[in-house]
C-alpha cells in the first residue's frame, strides 16, 4: 500500500512538473511571438513614416527642380519609395491585429490617395509646375502627409495597447501557472505528510507486531524448555512406573509361576499336580492381562489395526470404567483414513483431555467430536467440569498437546473459565481424501 502511495505521489509530481514546464514554455513562446509581432509592426510603421517624409522631400525637390533630367531622377526615387511603402503595408497587413483593422484601412486609403495625387504632378508642364507647386505643396502635400502620420501614430497607439493586452494576458497565464505550481506543491506536501503519517503508523504497528512475535517466541522457547524438562521428568516417571510394574507385578507373577512349577515337579499326587497347574495358568493369565494393559497404555494396537474411531471408543470405555464419566464420541468415518501422525495426535489429545477431565475437572460428562472437512480435520473435547483459567494454567499435558498440534501445522485453542467447564479444540491441515459416508457413533459409558 505504501509503495502504491509513494509511486502515485511521484507520478503526480512528475506529471505536474511536466505540465508546468509545458505551460511555462507556452508562456515564453507566446511572449516571444507577441513581442516579435509588435516589433515587426512597429518597424513597418516607422519605415512607412520614413518613406512618407522622404516622399515629401523628393516631391518638393521634383517641383522645385528646373532641370528635366533632375526631375526624372526624382520621379524614379518616388516610384521606389512607393513600392517600398506598399511592401511595408503588405508586411504590416500580414500581422494585423483585429483592433487595428479600421485604422489601418484608413491609413491605406490615405496613402493610396496620397500617391494618386502625387502622380498628377508628373503630368504637369514646366509652366504648370512653376505656377501650381506652392499651392500644391501647402494645400495638398503637407495636409495629407500630416493626416497619414496621425493615422500611423494612431495605429502605433493601437499596436501598443495590443501589446499591453497581450502582456496582461501573459501575466494572467503566469499567475495561473504560479497558482498551479502552488497547488501542486500543496498537494505534494499534503500527500507526503499523509504518506509519512501512514509510514509512521505502519512502522509502529510492525514494531508492535515484532515485539509481540518476539514475546511469543520467547514465551514459546520458555514453554519448550519447560516442556522438555517436564518430558524428561515424565519419561523418567514413566520408566520408573514401568520398572515398578514389571518388578512388582510381572516379576512377582513370574516368580510365582517358577515356584508353582517347582512345586509341580515334586508333586506326587495327581490332584496336587492339577492344583499347581491351575495356579500356574491363573498367574499366567493375570500376567498376560497386565502385559496387555501396559501395551495398550503405551499405544493401543487397535489404533493401527482398526483405526481412530475404535481406539477412541475403547479409550472412552476404559476411562468410563475407571472414573464413572459419561463419555460420548462422535466422529466421521473418513477420519479413519487420516495419516498416522494425525490419528496419533488426535488420539493422544483426546486421551489427555479425558484423563484431565476425570482427575482435575470433577466433570460428569465429556464429549469428543472429530469432523473431517475439505483439506483439514477438526476435533474438540468438551467437559462440564469446574474449568480453569486458560491464561495461567499450562500443565505438562496441555503443553504436550500444543506441541503435537503445532508440529502438524495446526493451532490448539483452549476455552475455559472457572465454573464453566472447558473446551479443547484444534484444526489440523491434511491432504484431501475421497468422500466417505459420515456417521456419528455415540458411546455412553458409566
Amino acid at each position: 500500500m505504501l509503495s502504491l502511495g509513494f509511486g502515485g505521489l511521484i507520478v503526480f509530481i512528475i506529471a505536474a512538473s511536466l505540465i508546468a514546464l509545458m505551460q511555462l514554455d507556452h508562456v515564453r513562446t507566446d511572449d516571444a511571438r507577441i513581442r516579435r509581432a509588435f516589433l515587426t509592426r512597429l518597424e513597418s510603421l516607422e519605415q512607412i513614416r520614413s518613406q512618407i517624409y522622404l516622399s515629401g522631400t523628393y516631391i518638393r525637390d521634383y517641383l522645385l527642380s528646373p532641370d528635366p533630367s533632375g526631375a526624372a531622377a526624382q520621379r524614379e526615387r518616388l516610384a521606389q519609395i512607393e513600392n517600398q511603402t506598399r511592401t511595408m503595408l503588405n508586411t504590416y497587413a500580414q500581422q494585423l491585429d483585429t483592433a487595428e483593422g479600421e485604422a489601418f484601412g484608413a491609413l491605406q486609403a490615405e496613402i493610396d490617395d496620397y500617391w494618386r495625387v502625387l502622380q498628377t504632378t508628373f503630368q504637369w508642364s514646366p509652366a504648370e509646375r512653376e505656377r501650381l507647386r506652392y499651392a500644391f505643396f501647402y494645400e495638398q502635400l503637407v495636409p495629407r502627409r500630416t493626416t497619414m502620420l496621425q493615422i500611423a501614430d494612431a495605429i502605433a497607439g493601437i499596436n501598443e495597447r495590443g501589446l499591453n493586452r497581450a502582456e496582461a494576458q501573459l501575466g494572467r497565464s503566469a499567475g495561473n501557472l504560479r497558482e498551479s505550481l502552488l497547488a501542486t506543491f500543496g498537494i505534494a506536501c499534503i500527500g507526503g505528510l499523509a504518506l509519512a503519517l501512514a509510514t509512521i503508523a505502519l512502522t509502529l504497528r510492525l514494531e508492535r507486531e515484532l515485539e509481540r512475535r518476539f514475546e511469543e517466541s520467547v514465551q514459546a522457547r520458555a514453554d519448550l524448555q519447560q516442556l522438555s524438562a517436564k518430558l524428561v521428568r515424565a519419561q523418567e516417571d514413566e520408566r520408573r512406573s514401568l520398572a515398578r510394574e514389571l518388578h512388582d507385578e510381572i516379576g512377582q507373577a513370574l516368580s510365582g509361576i517358577l515356584m508353582e512349577a517347582g512345586n509341580a515337579e515334586t508333586a506326587r499326587d495327581p490332584l496336587d499336580l492339577r492344583d499347581r497347574l491351575r495356579a500356574i495358568s491363573a498367574i499366567a493369565e493375570r500376567t498376560l492381562n497386565q502385559v496387555r494393559d501396559l501395551a495398550l497404555l503405551l499405544r493401543p494396537s487397535m489404533l493401527d489395526d482398526f483405526g481412530l474411531l475404535p481406539a477412541l471408543n475403547w479409550q472412552a470405555r476404559e476411562v468410563s470404567k475407571r472414573t464413572g464419566l459419561n463419555i460420548a464420541v462422535e466422529a466421521d468415518a473418513a477420519c479413519d483414513d487420516l495419516p498416522d501422525e494425525h490419528r496419533t495426535c488426535i488420539y493422544r489429545a483426546a486421551q489427555e483431555a479425558m484423563n484431565n477431565a476425570a482427575r482435575h475437572a470433577q466433570a460428569r460428562s465429556v464429549r469428543v467430536i472429530v469432523r473431517r472437512e475439505s483439506g483439514k480435520v477438526r476435533f474438540s473435547v468438551q467437559d462440564d467440569g469446574c474449568g480453569f483459567d486458560a491464561r495461567y494454567t499450562r500443565g505438562l499435558g496441555l503443553l504436550g498437546m500444543e506441541e503435537r498440534v503445532r508440529r502438524l501445522g495446526g493451532a490448539l485453542i483452549i476455552e475455559s473459565q472457572p465454573g464453566r467447564g472447558a473446551t479443547i479444540s484444534a484444526e489440523l491441515p491434511v491432504a484431501a481424501i475421497e468422500p466417505a459416508a459420515t456417521y456419528a457413533d455415540s458411546h455412553t459409558a458409566g
